[in-house]
């Protein structure tokens, strides 16, 4: 995915919250963070980048893998993605403030992919 696309679930999320979906908004800010994990992976982890391209597939432990791997920043800015995911999308319990907390760790993993994607590239 390009860092384009990603930007493009970070600013669909932020105007989710707008609308007060946080429903919403927890799905889009995870798909950023996602993305931007996997960006990262291909300078930071790319041992688990090729991992992922011989299963043909990102799974959630190969996520986690990841972003243990590349420090505790990102670690912490995952965590939050993962809570948006579960606890925000399937779960349904996160409220728009709860949701609106986490928008700057995934903005950060987000630009920490940027700077990735254009040293890359």
């Amino acid at each position: 995915m390009e860092i384009k696309g990603i930007k493009g679930f970070l600013d669909e999320g932020k105007s989710y919250i707008a609308k007060g979906d946080s429903v919403q908004a927890s799905e889009k800010l995870y798909k950023a963070a996602e993305e931007a994990i996997k960006i990262l992976a291909l300078t930071r982890a790319p041992e688990i980048g090729k991992e992922a391209a011989e299963k043909e597939r990102w799974t959630s432990d190969l996520l986690f893998k990841a972003a243990g791997r590349m420090g505790r920043e990102v670690r912490h800015c995952w965590d939050s993605a993962w809570t948006l995911h579960v606890q925000g999308f399937h779960e349904m319990k996160l409220n728009i403030s709860a949701v609106e907390e986490r928008i700057e760790d995934i903005a950060e993993l987000v630009k920490l992919a940027e700077n990735k994607h254009e040293s890359v590239y």
